[in-house]
């Protein structure tokens, strides 16, 4: 796998997000069936596994403690605090002693002494970035992580973050029908050394081809929430899948591999995190970093999928209160 680093340290271009194994579509797969594509993924190469305390109200990292952690010393382990849940809702809380707590809990569960990128998964907007940062330097400091992380913030909050502590990584949505970065985080990762970690990079399976109609989806799925995914947006959004079909196919790759060639073709310091619970669809993402995009093809899929052709914004207006990312301008 093609060499991308966060810090010193070797990740591979794709690494893997493990929520979905617990968390927000619908039922989670069985726990055997989760622990094979864990130790499936690790063996075939995957070095980077993304979990947070959110993620089924911990379970997610309780997974990863117990199916991965006697191999330890065999991955680079990230995971989030600033965002938990609270007696089954879900609660931002940027204060130092919630995150200093929710990181020794955090251990306990991952089986380690060591979390190598532990983020903020979301910015406290009550809380100064600065304050919240400061605390997760202690834990540096104190050897019980390795490195700092930023969640779903702008390029303003990444600089104010980083003249605190240096800031390892930042992670946010980034795929070809979700620009937002390039209004600012992407250039300000380059410029700071910060890996821009992107998560969703097949836009929530859309970009897979396979999802055709958003209703079939599971009750409790949170696509249901999401605008594009609604019936006044998703067929002007699914009309553009026959076009991006055509471009894999001349590409001679598969969609889902086309759409993370192009997350990886962003810059050097751009790493993939798709998350899946096949193992086929794991083989087939990870095949992903031995395509090779023409600058032909780049400009094709930049015509067909970008801010001006998909119809929705990312996120309703409840959720999208709670991150800190740059906006389109609406007309």
């Amino acid at each position: 796998m093609t060499t991308r680093t966060i810090g010193t340290l070797d990740v591979g271009s794709i690494g893997m997000g493990c929520m979905n194994l617990s968390h927000a579509y619908g039922v989670p797969p069985a726990r055997g069936d989760a622990a094979k594509l864990l130790l499936h993924a690790l063996d075939a190469g995957v070095r980077h596994f993304d979990t947070a305390a959110l993620y089924g109200a911990t379970a997610n990292e309780e997974l990863i403690g117990e199916v991965l952690g006697p191999r330890r010393d065999e991955f680079f382990l990230a995971s989030k605090c600033g965002m938990t849940n609270v007696a089954g809702r879900r609660v931002i809380d940027g204060r130092p002693e919630t995150l200093r707590a929710t990181c020794d809990a955090a251990l306990q569960r991952l089986r380690t002494d060591h979390i190598d990128l532990y983020y903020l998964h979301r910015w406290d907007k009550t809380i100064p970035v600065e304050e919240s940062v400061g605390a997760l330097a202690e834990l540096v400091s104190a050897g019980k992580i390795g490195a700092i992380g930023l969640s779903e913030v702008s390029a303003a909050t990444l600089r104010r973050a980083h003249a605190v502590h240096p800031i390892a990584a930042l992670q946010t949505e980034y795929s070809l029908w979700t620009r937002n970065p390039e209004l600012g985080t992407l250039a300000a990762c380059a410029e700071l050394g910060t890996a821009f970690v992107a998560f969703s990079p097949l836009a929530r399976g859309f970009l897979t081809g396979t999802l055709d109609d958003p209703s079939a989806l599971p009750e409790k799925d949170i696509r249901h929430g999401m605008p594009r995914f609604w019936p006044e947006n998703y067929p002007q959004n699914l009309a553009l899948l026959d076009g991006f079909r055509a471009i894999a196919d001349d590409a001679g790759c598969s969609p889902a591999q086309l759409a993370l060639a192009w997350v990886l073709s962003r810059g050097g310091h751009v790493i993939a995190l798709p998350g899946t619970r096949s193992i086929a669809h794991l083989d087939e993402d990870l095949g992903a970093a031995e395509v090779a995009l023409g600058a032909d093809v780049l400009q094709r899929l930049e015509t067909l999928i970008n801010h001006g052709t998909v119809h929705g914004p990312r996120y309703n207006a409840a959720t999208q209160a709670d991150v800190d990312t740059e906006e389109f301008a609406t007309a």
